[in-house]
């Protein structure tokens, strides 16, 4: 097995504090890649032949909840608020520039999933992480 693919080096990627401010840009450098990809002419329309909406929300928006639980500081508690808060925001803001493209609509059912996402995201990396990981970060 590649070595970037050990359970070590990804617990590494996803615990160690080091990379906290790394998993933040991270996650803000994929979101803005959707808010570009999303404004291109079409784009939405060929990914759509591979994955549906709900699909394409969900992995995002879990990416990113996973990136920004991970990235914070705190109890499982207050990283999950802060986690759904931030998502809730990004999905908002993406629902939002959405709403100005005429090729493109604003729906709400979409930020409820990327909500969703979040809450799933955030109570299952509660459950699996070991508690002494989170409260060390």
């Amino acid at each position: 097995m590649p070595r970037f693919l050990s359970p070590q080096f990804l617990l590494f990627l996803l615990l160690d504090p080091r990379l906290n401010k790394l998993r933040y840009g991270a996650a803000l450098g994929i979101f803005l890649a959707i808010l570009v990809g999303g404004s291109i002419p079409g784009a939405r329309a060929q990914i759509g032949d591979y994955a549906p909406g709900v699909l394409l929300h969900s992995t995002a928006y879990s990416v990113l909840a996973l990136l920004w639980f991970t990235a914070s500081r705190g109890s499982a508690a207050s990283r999950s608020i802060a986690t759904v808060l931030a998502i809730a925001v990004m999905g908002a803001i993406d629902e939002s520039v959405q709403s100005f493209f005429p090729y493109r609509g604003a729906d709400v059912r979409d930020w409820m999933v990327d909500v969703s996402s979040a809450v799933t995201v955030c109570a299952i990396l509660w459950l699996v992480l070991p508690k002494a990981s989170l409260q060390r970060s």
